[in-house]
C-alpha cells in the first residue's frame, strides 16, 4: 500500500465538536476504501499566509493514511472539494 498525507485547511468558525466531525468523515472515508491512518496531526489554529475567503485564519490539520488505489485519494479530493468547510486541502504521496 502507498503512503499518503493530506493537509487540509478547515474554516476556524466551527466548534470544536464539529472540527473533531469533520476529522472523522475524512478518516472513515480512508477506512471505508480499505486503507489505514497512520495518524491525524491537529495543529490547531494558525495564520495563513494571505486572506482566503475574506478570513486570515484556519484550523489545520495533518492525515498521514495508507491507501491501496489512487481511487482513494480521488474519493477525498472530490469529498474535500465540495465540502464548504474545507478552506484548502492538498494531498501528496510519501517515498
Amino acid at each position: 500500500m502507498a503512503k499518503y498525507e493530506m493537509l487540509y485547511l478547515l474554516n476556524n468558525d466551527l466548534t470544536d465538536e464539529a472540527k473533531d466531525a469533520k476529522i472523522a468523515k475524512y478518516e472513515d472515508i480512508v477506512k471505508s476504501m480499505g486503507g489505514a491512518i497512520v495518524s491525524t496531526d491537529k495543529w490547531g489554529t494558525k495564520k495563513t499566509a494571505y486572506p482566503i475567503k475574506f478570513k486570515n485564519e484556519a484550523y489545520y490539520v495533518l492525515m498521514t493514511f495508507e491507501a491501496a488505489s489512487g481511487a482513494t485519494v480521488e474519493e477525498l479530493k472530490r469529498v474535500a472539494g465540495i465540502d464548504a468547510d474545507v478552506v484548502r486541502r492538498l494531498i501528496t504521496k510519501l517515498n
